[in-house]
């Protein structure tokens, strides 16, 4: 390929809508170009790299047996309503696009295709006989991001390769989960990253586990905690760590305090000396459920922690879910949310900042008539309802503690020297806090967590049987008796993983691309196009390195030296030729991008050098 011929338009200035590095690499050296909101062409360079990413995806996969196959991007809501994420992906989270056709039949655009996958396999697999099966695909995907951001890291259309396996047994399962995650490692490997592998929470895919795969990088939007020695990483998410030991509250008979105007954590224990963690803080939150129902949820946790939003929703979701139907988004109630959505408490019963783990139902026994929601009525929606009973949950930071501080449920009021069999309550415990840099190890106390910033590459995933259960894909066991079909469910964000390998591999220059996956392996630079011999060389090499089997790019135009040098170097092409005043004497300079290693030698030294260096290249052996 020839650079004259390449439509390459490259920047000089960072453009304004990129915010970190591998964003406005990839737009200044012309790789993309934004057309929409989180909506981005792959021009001829770029998509050369995702070709080399799928190639390698399908290598690996391949050779595990797993088989390659395309679903449509077009999806009937039938099926998501069937396994209930129909409303959680549309009227919760609202990430998908979806639409009604001309029969008035409602559509989405897959962000996933669970829901397809299964209903193939009720209707193709129903013998055990047939198992294991692992299928895969390399698709378009599609996200209604509320922020698109970071070019494509975060975008509203992406490439993903999303795979899914079907298993007669929990055992077969994890058998393949075991060898997708080997896969994975050597994928990513082979791609030049660096990668950890992470515990991660299943989100709205679901499933009993689930691992992500993180390229580490500071411009991550992920926070990873892990352990000094390697045993355990987890994503911020799904983290568990040990708290610090709380400092005793001296054991007296529980007594009121007037607390005026101290309605926060800092503010009480600022005012009469208490420690964080002798106080207990309780959050009233309001859940929304798919069946229109509005419970209200009441968390108790220490002080000094703070609520893990992912983990309030998983244990909200576990309780709540299937009989009022998806979770759809849990806030803070706060007097600005009853105002708003016009609920029907008595907000002179709700004592917000004062409120205890004892807080009384009654505060809610007079909502049996619905949120105002305007004309609600004329909706084919269910007209959300308020629900009179709390939800319970209590961290079990605040549940082992002994005798603390709490709310009064009153202004003004907290009780001091309070205990859970004091005050009736039998605490349903669940983990709801954020585990936080600094905090002990589980598996070894004397390890504590350490934050780095990551970015998700891949994520894999046991589904268990999930949606098999709800979509009816059954198959006939070895005893001649039907069950349901065990699932996994294994994700790699292929153009996500392009940028990434930027976002770790630039310097101030430009692009460093890894061999394996640079949209070239070796550029030529004529340097003077004018000066015959350098035109003459230059071409000679670029057709014997083409020969040899390598992926040349010619800088064939009539530009100044330091223009192409400069170009070469944000484009980030493993290996630069130049074809300079040397020439006349078949000397050239073989530079290498990372690092900008740079010599001399002779034009045969460079044929019968050059492919070995670049075959080391692609094995991962050299950058």
């Amino acid at each position: 390929m020839r650079v004259s011929r390449l439509m390459l338009v490259t920047l000089r200035d960072d453009p304004a809508e990129a915010e970190i590095p591998s964003h406005k690499l990839l737009l200044r050296a012309g790789y993309i170009r934004r057309v929409a909101s989180g909506i981005y062409a792959y021009l001829p360079l770029l998509f050369r790299v995702l070709q080399k990413i799928s190639a390698i995806v399908r290598e690996e996969l391949n050779a595990t047996g797993a088989l390659e196959t395309l679903l449509p991007q077009l999806q009937p809501a039938e099926l998501w309503e069937r396994s209930g994420r129909w409303s959680g992906y549309t009227a919760g989270e609202g990430i998908m696009f979806h639409l009604s056709d001309r029969q008035g039949r409602e559509l989405g655009l897959g962000p996933t295709h669970e829901e397809v996958i299964t209903a193939l396999a009720a209707d193709l697999l129903r013998s055990y006989r047939q198992l294991p099966v692992n299928l895969y695909q390399i698709q378009t995907k599609f996200r209604d991001e509320i922020r698109p951001r970071f070019g494509l890291m975060r975008g509203r259309e992406f490439i993903m390769k999303d795979g899914y396996s079907f298993h007669a047994n929990e055992a077969s399962l994890k058998e393949c989960y075991g060898e997708m995650d080997r896969a994975y490692r050597r994928i990513f490997s082979r791609c030049g990253l660096k990668t950890v592998a992470v515990e991660a929470d299943s989100g709205a895919i679901g499933g009993s586990a689930s691992q992500e795969f993180m390229v580490t990088a500071e411009a991550g939007e992920d926070l990873i905690l892990s352990s000094g020695d390697g045993r355990y990483a987890a994503n911020q998410e799904r983290a568990v760590s040990l708290a610090a030991e709380a400092v005793p509250l001296a054991a007296v008979p529980c007594k009121e305090l007037e607390t005026p105007g101290q309605s926060s954590i800092e503010a009480l224990a600022a005012a009469h000396g208490f420690d964080p963690t002798q106080i207990v803080k309780v959050l009233l939150l309001l859940a929304r459920c798919a069946d229109g129902s509005l419970p209200p949820v009441l968390v108790s946790l220490r002080g000094d922690q703070r609520l893990n939003d992912v983990k309030l929703a998983n244990a909200v979701s576990a309780r709540l879910a299937p009989a009022q139907g998806a979770l759809l988004s849990i806030e803070p109630l706060t007097p600005e949310l009853v105002r708003t959505e016009r609920l029907a408490l008595d907000l002179a019963a709700i004592p917000f900042g004062y409120l205890g783990p004892d807080l009384s139902d009654a505060v809610f026994a007079s909502t049996e008539a619905t949120a105002g929601m305007g004309n609600a009525a004329l909706s084919s929606k269910p007209q959300p309802r308020l629900i009179t009973k709390l939800l319970r949950l209590t961290d079990p930071t605040a549940a082992q503690l002994d005798a603390f501080v709490c709310g009064g449920n009153s202004p003004d009021l907290h009780r001091v020297g309070a205990s859970w069999a004091g005050l009736g309550l039998k605490p349903e415990v669940v983990d709801l806090r954020a585990a936080q840099p600094g905090d002990r190890c589980l598996h070894d106390p004397n390890q504590s967590l350490v934050a780095s910033r990551g970015i998700e590459v891949g994520h894999i995933f046991q589904l268990g049987r999930k949606y098999s259960e709800a979509l009816g894909a059954r198959f006939t066991n070895e005893s001649g008796t039907e069950e349901a079909l065990w699932m996994g469910c294994y994700g790699i964000g292929v153009s996500r993983l392009a940028q990434a390998a930027v976002e770790q591999n630039h310097d101030s220059n430009g692009i460093c691309w890894p061999v394996a996956i640079a949209p070239f392996e070796v550029i030529v630079v004529i340097a003077n196009l004018q000066e015959p011999s350098q035109r003459q060389l230059g071409e000679e090499l670029y057709t014997s390195l083409l020969d040899a089997g390598l992926d040349a790019l010619l800088d064939d135009r009539d530009e100044r030296a330091g223009v192409k040098f400069k170009d070469a170097d944000l484009l980030g092409i493993p290996w630069r030729v130049v074809v300079g005043r040397g020439a006349k004497d078949g000397q050239v300079e073989l530079v290498q991008r990372q690092g900008s290693l740079k010599r001399e030698l002779a034009t045969a030294d460079l044929l019968a050098e050059l492919p070995g260096l670049i075959e080391a290249g692609r094995s991962g052996l050299l950058a």
